[in-house]
């Protein structure tokens, strides 16, 4: 028996290598052709989640009483206040109250005055709320006479508008030199959603306009599904629908690399100061923190409004990717400057607003097993209700082999679950046995 798992765990090995895709079930997360090995950065629920406190009460007490809010290190909400009375009222609350000079007012009217100016690519703009500024950066690609334009528009609107240069470009990260899963080029895949009667998964606008085809090969031989109802500029999200129609088991679960998942139990929208994981097809699993809301890029293709800033790194071919933290759904990987040699910072769409323009829902964990369905969450719900973990389904190992080794089954996404399904024909072996050290170090699944 124990000769015969390690034959599993070889196998899984190879099939996540040649497939390039292990969904943890049907979730699309390694997109490329050879799965990079996951960095040794520790469980990815190591962080307190956010309360959610500091967002309820900047929305309670109005833009012109606070700037923003976020958590502190130890996952604390903070909120800045403009006055005295708001300070109280957040203290009694149970946060912490920062006094502030300009309010949320002042932070949206300052980039919508940069907006309205002439566009200029490799540029953005930010709220930073620890700070009470708006952040305005520049990449390499700027050119002096546009960033001393610019600078003259920050100086008009106040101090509180800092200009900053950066290295490297703003890009979206898709690698059109290597069209490994798409005809518009690589991407990474984020989470499973259903509009209740077919399955998509949910990736970034960029990746390929409506009617791109996505493949499991870099040969355009094992169809995936096609991308419809994308947005790009302006938004960054758009759907493939599967083929097949369905995610099939294990749709609740992101792939992190080495074997592993995080199964994803609800959405949310995002913090300054959160932490959070997001993994890709091009780097692997990779944490870092939210650093600001409501981001403006100003990419060569076009601008992208209210995005999600953070530090954590990314790399081309990992468009697309999910980001997530304590196994809550955040935000799909849209673009960035620099790589994971050197740092940078990455841009996300908001999950919470891509489920309610295009009509979908979260597949998530239930408490009963099997996957449930977070609901898009419209502008009085804030986020959904996240769902709880479910257990991993017995499968017969036979079967599953049987069908993954017949050519006449590299049907509609056959191929992308592969990894997956080998996945839980190894968790059958392993059970059997019963060796939960194995199980955890190779399987695991319900990190969270």
């Amino acid at each position: 028996m124990r000769h015969a798992r390690r034959r599993v765990v070889r196998r899984v090995t190879r099939l996540a290598a040649v497939g390039g895709l292990l969904l943890g079930g049907a979730m699309v997360t390694n997109a490329v052709a050879s799965e990079p090995a996951a960095p040794s950065i520790g469980v990815p629920f190591t962080a307190p989640p956010p309360t959610g406190k500091g967002t309820d009460l900047v929305s309670r007490l109005g833009n012109s009483r606070t700037a923003g809010s976020w958590v502190d290190s130890a996952g604390r909400p903070v909120v800045a206040v403009t006055d005295g009375k708001a300070a109280a009222e957040v203290k009694r609350a149970g946060a912490q109250a920062r006094m502030v000079e300009h309010s949320m007012s002042d932070l949206k009217s300052a980039a919508a005055t940069l907006r309205s100016a002439p566009r200029v690519a490799g540029t953005s703009w930010a709220l930073d709320y620890k700070s009470n500024q708006v952040v305005v950066r520049g990449d390499s690609t700027v050119s002096a006479s546009d960033w001393s334009r610019m600078t003259k528009v920050a100086e008009g609107i106040g101090s509180f508008v800092r200009m900053e240069r950066t290295e490297g470009k703003f890009t979206t990260r898709i690698n059109g030199a290597q069209p490994i899963l798409s005809t518009a080029g690589r991407c990474s895949a984020g989470f499973n959603v259903t509009d209740g009667t077919s399955d998509f998964i949910l990736t970034a606008g960029h990746c390929g306009p409506d009617g791109s085809v996505w493949f499991a090969d870099n040969r355009g031989r094992n169809q995936v599904g096609t991308s419809l109802k994308g947005s790009f500029p302006g938004d960054d999200y758009s759907l493939v629908k599967y083929d097949g129609g369905r995610a099939g088991k294990g749709a609740d679960v992101v792939a992190v690399g080495d074997g592993k998942g995080v199964r994803i139990t609800g959405v949310a929208d995002a913090e300054v100061g959160q932490k959070i994981f997001r993994s890709g097809s091009t780097s692997g699993l990779r944490e870092g923190e939210v650093t600001a809301l409501n981001a403006t890029v100003n990419y060569p293709e076009g601008t992208v409004t209210g995005l999600i800033e953070t530090n954590v790194c990314a790399e081309p071919g990992d468009s697309g990717g999910p980001m997530f933290a304590d196994g809550v759904a955040l935000g799909v990987t849209s673009g960035g400057s620099g790589d994971c040699t050197a740092g940078g910072t990455t841009f996300f769409q908001p999950v919470t607003k891509a489920l309610t323009e295009l009509g979908v829902k979260l597949i998530v964990a239930e408490s009963a097993g099997g996957t449930g369905a977070a609901p898009a969450p419209s502008a009085s719900q804030g986020a959904a209700s996240p769902g709880s973990s479910a257990p991993v389904t017995d499968t017969d190992a036979s079967t599953l082999l049987s069908r993954l080794t017949d050519p006449r089954n590299v049907g509609p996404g056959m191929l992308v679950i592969a990894g997956s399904l080998v996945a839980l024909v190894a968790t059958r072996w392993i059970r059997a046995e019963q060796d939960r050290k194995a199980y955890r170090q190779y399987y695991s699944a319900t990190w969270g």
